[in-house]
């Protein structure tokens, strides 16, 4: 028999642009699951220390002040932020999935939008950089590397994640299918502003994200896990204080959801928008058996022959250091003269 366990999505807004504060809060959330039984508790993108929304509202030679704050608050994966997590996963006994902005360790306005799963006992299982910062975002985040288009081998099953946008990659999708997915995190920001509210419709990130994680869901017979960001009263103040003119903007935007998906691509569980709160769903994996035989494009329905993926899995680096070992010091010539200090 395949694991069943409990599993929770955080539907939770961070400290804004404060990763001590929202590393705490964090620590608190993980507890609070972990006591209603959540086994493994996925968190949303860059939930520390917050999404850059501020990137969608206003020209980019306006947001130089946020991009250094953002700098500031992002994470090491080495640092303490992280250590404090994967310390409470351990003590905890639980699985976690988290989002951070991830500071580079060899330059100071260096960031990735970032995804760490950390297993129960405290190890980083995966660690994985967004390929593609979508749109806007290219202003805050670098791209990243195919390092961490793996799947975590767990106690709970195969465990995979691809942050926002990723999800509409098929071919990301299917290289994290191809190792046996079994649950699929999918994490999303709080909002997704494309247009003024006199410019048409807004794009519905809720029918979008619905929509991807059902497609995975359905293509891969896998269970899915979708966690957003939430915007709380602190962060619209945040944004609408430094200038009220996008109130309407932010105010009409359709807010993210937090939901599951079960292998047949129906949603299941609770689900969470316009609340802060655990959304939380019962995971049986034994359910992601019977529709393999209907169709499994990692076994019987597929033509390999005809179809070639490859997938680079190395961690991309700035440069590549070959440090030869220096020759030793040739010895002087013995040409029968007398030093100082030396006698015949």
């Amino acid at each position: 028999m395949l694991p069943r366990f409990k599993a929770a999505a955080v539907h939770a807004a961070p400290v804004f642009l404060d990763r001590a504060a929202t590393t705490e809060k964090a620590v608190a959330i993980m507890r609070e699951a972990a006591r209603a039984g959540a086994e493994l508790i996925a968190f949303p993108e860059t939930y520390i220390p917050a999404f850059p929304v501020w990137a969608a509202l206003w020209a980019p030679i306006d947001n130089h002040d946020l991009f250094v704050r953002m700098a500031d608050q992002s994470v090491l994966v080495d640092g303490p932020e992280v250590a404090r997590l994967r310390a409470e996963a351990r003590a905890l006994r639980v699985t976690l999935s988290i989002g951070i902005s991830e500071r580079s360790p060899v330059s100071a306005g260096g960031l990735w939008n970032s995804n760490l799963v950390i297993g129960e006992d405290g190890d980083i299982l995966v660690h994985h950089r967004k390929l593609v910062p979508t749109f806007y975002e290219k202003l805050v985040w670098a791209s990243g590397d195919g390092a961490g288009l793996a799947v975590a081998d767990t106690r709970l099953g195969r465990v995979g994640c691809l942050i926002c946008g990723e999800n509409t990659n098929p071919l990301a999708r299917f290289a994290l299918m191809a190792q046996g997915e079994q649950v699929h995190i999918s994490s999303w920001p709080p909002m997704w502003p494309t247009r003024r509210p006199d410019g048409g419709g807004n794009f519905n990130n809720v029918a979008a994200n619905r929509i991807r994680a059902s497609a995975h869901s359905f293509e891969a017979k896998a269970f899915g896990i979708v966690t957003a960001g939430y915007m709380d009263a602190a962060m619209r103040a945040f944004l609408v204080e430094r200038d009220p003119a996008i109130a309407d903007v932010v105010d009409r935007t359709p807010r993210a959801a937090s939901f599951f998906v079960d292998p047949t691509g129906e949603v299941l569980g609770d689900l969470l928008q316009d609340d802060e709160g655990i959304a939380y769903a019962d995971i049986d994996l034994n359910r992601c058996v019977e529709p393999k035989q209907f169709h499994d494009v990692v076994g019987y329905y597929n033509r390999f022959d005809v179809f070639d993926l490859s997938v680079n899995r190395t961690r991309l680096t700035p440069a590549k250091f070959s440090d030869a070992a220096r020759p030793a010091p040739s010895p002087l010539p013995d040409d029968g003269a007398v030093r100082p200090g030396e006698s015949e």
